[in-house]
């Protein structure tokens, strides 16, 4: 009943024609939170990104479960957490008995349209109708040109439709955008990032692909504005996970799981507005199908919907969010687990004896080019660099436990795990993160092997609690 009254609420200006709302998101790829200037980031320019929060909702505390593509998106789409959709490393599949974003939002007379990145499977658990316009390989150099044709047809059909637009910027290569806009001398680098030239230059280029991303949502709202369909559509924007540079992507720390998210939606979310409720990608579907006015049980559903959120203004939702890491097949074995309270982050590395590698960051190509030549300056200068040397061992050499206060410690640079004085506060997240592996039939490092990976690729599941009808 609670959904049906926030739908009457809701859509009451378009209740006279019975219309059902739009849904369009509008995914960055690879986008540090707080590189974003909605989020204090001192360096891209996002005039696009800014009116649209300056318009709709900002979410302070919105979260991904993994922090890289694949997983994140299968959370997105479904609305389970990766170990229970089946997708919990980089390169694999969802369960083939999955139902996501297409099929529950079809029973509501939905065309449910991806442009661009798909990166899920199998194709059974997302079947999307693919929408032509936008280059869905995030490593092409340069990425292709985009065409708006496709989304101007699929917006003008008369049914309801939920579009998702996955940008593939600013992904690696960084090519695209005007990196003469900045000067790599003038960069303000965050903390978590060791101050060498090549670093610097390599950050312009990450900066000019953020505005290059920027550009294109701004094309993408005015499709939606010629539309005529903007005053009946929620708008959501997210940044996904971090960018590639140490710390952010493929880590549980904040700069890899938080996300930004931007919800617009006129006349029903208040403009100008921010909130600290917490939400994670999870809980976006149920969140779509309450709008869409579904009462259910979310029996299927890890995520639960915030719609109170968005239409009501409410300041809470989630009490915790989660988090894991599964290294295969970027690297070597390094399994990790998290949960925030929005406050504090706690993180469990359950291989601490292990050294961290990612081979994306500090690999090189079959060609012997350097995937990131970034790296190995940082790794040259560590020996006569104090906070260089700090950072790459922050990297890849990592305790059994992490305890941050992320609310005044943002990148998480000081690790409190071995404090007394915040004994009760992790024991407090240890005890909670234990009950959430144990409801998702995480086995732990055991779920970070060879073997379950090429299971799961295969279609083949080997650990996971399975939701009904999931």
């Amino acid at each position: 009943m609670r959904c049906l009254l926030l739908f009457l609420l809701a859509s009451a200006t378009s209740l006279w024609a019975r219309e059902l709302p739009n849904f369009l998101v509008i995914m960055a790829d690879d986008c540090t939170y707080n590189d974003l200037p909605v989020y204090g980031g001192r360096n891209a320019k996002t005039p696009n990104i800014d009116r649209l929060a300056r318009e709709g909702l900002v979410f302070d505390r919105a979260y991904l479960s993994e922090a890289m593509c694949q997983p994140c998106r299968a959370e997105l789409f479904t609305g389970q957490f990766p170990t229970r959709n089946g997708c919990a490393w980089n390169h694999s599949a969802s369960r083939n008995t999955v139902t996501s974003m297409p099929q529950h939002l079809g029973r509501h007379g939905y065309r449910v349209g991806l442009a661009g990145k798909m990166h899920v499977k199998p194709k059974k658990a997302f079947p999307f109708e693919e929408v032509a316009g936008f280059d869905s390989n995030c490593v092409r150099n340069p990425t292709r040109p985009h065409d708006l044709s496709g989304l101007q047809d699929f917006m003008g059909k008369k049914k309801p439709f939920c579009l998702v637009v996955a940008l593939v910027e600013p992904h690696v290569p960084w090519v695209m955008g005007d990196r003469s806009k900045y000067p790599p001398a003038d960069l303000k680098l965050p903390p978590n990032l060791a101050d060498t030239p090549r670093t610097r230059q390599d950050f312009a280029s990450y900066l000019a692909e953020i505005t290059y991303m920027d550009g294109q949502v701004g094309e993408i709202l005015k499709v939606l504005e010629e539309s005529g369909k903007a005053g009946n559509t929620l708008v959501l924007f997210t940044s996904e996970q971090g960018s590639q540079f140490p710390g952010c992507k493929w880590t549980n720390w904040d700069t890899g799981i938080h996300t930004g998210l931007i919800a617009r939606w006129p006349g029903v979310i208040a403009a100008g507005r921010r909130t600290k409720a917490m939400i994670q990608y999870a809980d976006l579907l149920p969140t779509l199908l309450c709008l869409a006015g579904e009462e259910r049980t979310g029996q299927e559903f890890d995520g639960v919907e915030f719609a109170r959120v968005l239409t009501n203004g409410a300041e809470e939702h989630r009490d915790y969010a989660y988090g894991l890491h599964n290294n295969i097949p970027e690297g070597p074995p390094y399994p990790i687990r998290t949960v925030s309270d929005g406050e504090w982050r706690y993180i469990r590395n359950l291989l601490p004896e292990e050294i961290y590698i990612e081979k994306h960051l500090m690999g090189m190509k079959g060609t012997g080019v350097l995937n990131n030549p970034y790296w190995t300056t940082w790794v040259r200068d560590s020996w006569n660099n104090s906070h260089t040397y700090r950072v790459v061992r922050r990297y890849m050499r990592r305790p059994a436990e992490q305890l941050y206060h992320t609310a005044r410690d943002p990148y998480e640079m000081n690790n409190l795990a071995e404090a007394p004085e915040h004994a009760a506060i992790k024991k407090r997240l240890s005890a909670e993160l234990d009950r959430w592996m144990k409801e998702q039939g995480d086995p732990g490092a055991a779920q970070d092997t060879h073997e379950a990976h090429k299971a799961a690729r295969e279609g083949r599941h080997l650990h996971g609690s399975v939701r009904p009808g999931g």
